[in-house]
C-alpha cells in the first residue's frame, strides 16, 4: 500500500428492519388480489383432487340426510301438513338445502385450522400476497363444495318425487343459501385462526349448530313447539331462510319478508366477522 493512500473505514452492516405484513398487505392492489384468490383457489382445488375422501361429506351427507328424514319422519310430519310423505319431501327439501351452507361453514372452519397446524399457513403468511386473499379462496372452494352438495340434494330429491315449481326460485333459493353460508363461513374461518384444535371447531360447531337446526322450520312446521321455542324459530335465521326457500321453490306462500331477514343476516355476519377474521390472521403469532 502506497504511502498517500487512504483507505475508507469498512461499512457498517445493513440493518434489517422487519417487515410489517399488515402493511404489505395494504399495499396490494385489487387486481394482485383477485390474482392470488385464484392461484389459491386453483390449490385448493388440486388439493382435493389429490384427497377425493375430502369430499365425502359433500357427496354423501345430502343422500343420507335426505332419505333418513324422509323415509322416518315423512309419514307422520307429512300428515301433520295434511298429506303424507308426498306432502313432506316438498316441505323438508327445500330445509335441507338451507342446511347444506352451515354444514359447509363448520367445514372450513375445521379446515383452516389443521392448515395451520402442518404450517401451510405460515408458508402462506411469508409470501407476498394479499392475506385476505387466503381467506376468500378457502370460501370460494366451500362454495363449489357447496355447490355439489346441492346438485346432489335436489338429484335424490327429484328421485323420490320432489317437484320443482319455479326453476328462476331454485336459482335463487341456492344463490339465497350461498349468500347465508357465506356470513357463516366467517365465523369459522375467525374460530379456525383463534381455537387451538379441529376438535375444539368440531365440538363448539356442533353445539351452536344443532340447536339453530332442529330450533327451526328446517324439519317440520313450528306450529305444534311450545311457545318459548316457537318464539326463538321466529328470530331463528334459518327458519327465514328454510321458509324463503320453500316459498321460492313451490309457490303459495309470501317470500318477501324471509328473503330480506335472510339478506340483512347475511350482510351483517359477514361485515361483522370477514374484518375480524383477517385481523386475526394478520396478527396471529
Amino acid at each position: 500500500m502506497s504511502a498517500g493512500t487512504v483507505t475508507a473505514p469498512p461499512a457498517p452492516p445493513a440493518k434489517h428492519h422487519p417487515v410489517d405484513k399488515s402493511a404489505a398487505d395494504t399495499r396490494i392492489g385489487l387486481r394482485a388480489h383477485v390474482r392470488h384468490t385464484g392461484a389459491l383457489v386453483r390449490r385448493n382445488l388440486l388439493w382435493i383432487k389429490q384427497d377425493m375422501e375430502s369430499m365425502f361429506d359433500a357427496v354423501l351427507m345430502p343422500i343420507v340426510f335426505t332419505l333418513l328424514f324422509v323415509y322416518v319422519f315423512g309419514g307422520s310430519v307429512g300428515q301433520a301438513l295434511g298429506g303424507g310423505r308426498e306432502e313432506y319431501v316438498q316441505y323438508v327439501i327445500p330445509g335441507l338445502m338451507a342446511m347444506m351452507g352451515m354444514n359447509m361453514a363448520m367445514g372450513v372452519g375445521t379446515g383452516f385450522n389443521q392448515d395451520f397446524q402442518t404450517g401451510v399457513m405460515d408458508r402462506f403468511r411469508s409470501l407476498p400476497i394479499g392475506r385476505s386473499s387466503v381467506m376468500v379462496a378457502k370460501i370460494v372452494v366451500e362454495l363449489l363444495r357447496m355447490l355439489v352438495a346441492t346438485a346432489i340434494l335436489l338429484v335424490v330429491a327429484l328421485i323420490i318425487g320432489f317437484s320443482v315449481e319455479s326453476i328462476p326460485g331454485l336459482i335463487a333459493s341456492i344463490g339465497l343459501a350461498m349468500a347465508f353460508g357465506v356470513g357463516l363461513m366467517w365465523i369459522f374461518l375467525t374460530m379456525g385462526v383463534v381455537m387451538k384444535s379441529a376438535q375444539a371447531i368440531q365440538g363448539m360447531g356442533f353445539l351452536v349448530l344443532m340447536p339453530l337446526q332442529f330450533g327451526s322450520s328446517i324439519f317440520a312446521p313450528t306450529a305444534s313447539m311450545p311457545g318459548w321455542l316457537q318464539a326463538f324459530t321466529d328470530y331463528n335465521p334459518l327458519s327465514s331462510l328454510a321458509d324463503a326457500a320453500r316459498g321460492l321453490m313451490n309457490g303459495g306462500m309470501p317470500v318477501a319478508h324471509d328473503v330480506w331477514v335472510t339478506l340483512i343476516w347475511s350482510v351483517v355476519l359477514t361485515g361483522l366477522m370477514a374484518p375480524i377474521a383477517i385481523h386475526k390472521f394478520r396478527t396471529k403469532t
